[in-house]
């Protein structure tokens, strides 16, 4: 595809699972009236982000896929002739629950999921104490390896991340290495309430900066939709997350092609010239000057 236009979904979200969906549906719509042939969703888009704390009636929350949510949004990607990426949380059996990317084809059926590979265990973020990192990914009625693999649709190979897997240069890479055509990381990320000002500037910045990296890194367009608005801790362990919306697309120079607001629910189109990476790659020629006989150490936690 010469130019792809993708259509970004920042939200807001509550505890109302019905709601949720349904306005992430009412966004999916409006992109697709704009002229989107991709919609992407940000991360747990179906509920709040429960993760600010451990609770065992959260994991009551996980859906099966196909399931409630996912068969939802399916529906709406059939009626809208889109791809769509969702992000839900999965029960794949009692006891192995997974933070999943589904990708739903232009006629409703999934063309492919990706389990969250990289989980944090921070404050306000405590996701290993419900996700099991991701050993597969499905294709369709095929099941590949562990490791980043992209998801073929009719728009082209999506290299499709989630949130803390944004941090890690080796997860882009490998999905380019691949054939990725773009990045796509639906997010959840936001400030603690304690936090300074000059703090949120730096960690806004360094979560912009790195994904601008991978684009320059692997010559690639970067898809980043994150949530917004403010979530409460409902244990009163901490403050509360403040998510900073900020969705953003770039090109394969990392040059940003579209900047979303802070703190406003939004759903906006952005048109990527796809034929600009193969360009870009011949005059950037990183994959060709890379050192692979040297990095086995790589493989390494840590070289001393």
């Amino acid at each position: 595809m010469k130019n792809l236009k993708v259509g970004l979904v920042q939200q807001t979200c509550s505890t109302n699972r019905e709601e949720n969906i349904k306005k992430s549906q009412e966004g999916i719509r409006e992109c697709a009236k704009n002229g989107a042939n991709l919609v992407v969703l940000q991360e747990l888009h179906n509920n709040v982000y429960f993760c600010q704390s451990e609770d065992v009636n959260y994991f009551d929350l996980a859906e099966t896929i196909p399931g409630y949510t996912s068969n939802a949004i399916a529906e709406t990607a059939k009626e809208c002739g889109v791809v769509v990426v969702a992000s839900i949380f999965e029960r794949r059996a009692a006891g192995i629950y997974h933070n999943t990317a589904v990708v739903l084809e232009s006629d409703g059926t999934i063309a492919g999921t990706y389990r969250k590979m990289h989980i944090p265990d921070d404050p306000a973020y405590y996701e290993k104490f419900y996700f099991t990192p991701g050993d597969y990914e499905k294709r369709g009625s095929e099941e590949k390896g562990a490791g980043f693999e992209p998801i073929n649709t009719s728009i082209g190979r999506l290299g499709v991340l989630v949130c803390w897997d944004q941090w890690y240069p080796e997860a882009a890479r490998l999905m380019a290495l691949a054939g990725a055509e773009v990045l796509i990381y639906p997010t959840a990320i936001g400030w603690e309430k304690g936090d300074t000002q000059d703090e949120k500037d730096r960690q806004r910045n360094a979560w912009i900066i790195s994904q601008r990296g991978h684009a320059v890194a692997n010559g690639l367009p970067v898809i980043s939709v994150n949530r917004t608005g403010f979530e409460e801790d409902s244990t009163g362990v901490t403050d509360g997350i403040t998510f900073w919306g900020n969705s953003f697309v770039t090109g394969s120079q990392g040059e940003f092609l579209f900047e979303g607001s802070k703190d406003k629910e939004e759903n906006n189109v952005v048109e990527i010239d796809m034929k600009r990476s193969e360009n870009v790659r011949r005059i950037w020629p990183f994959l060709r000057d890379r050192r692979i006989d040297a990095y086995s150490e790589l493989l390494k936690r840590y070289r001393s």
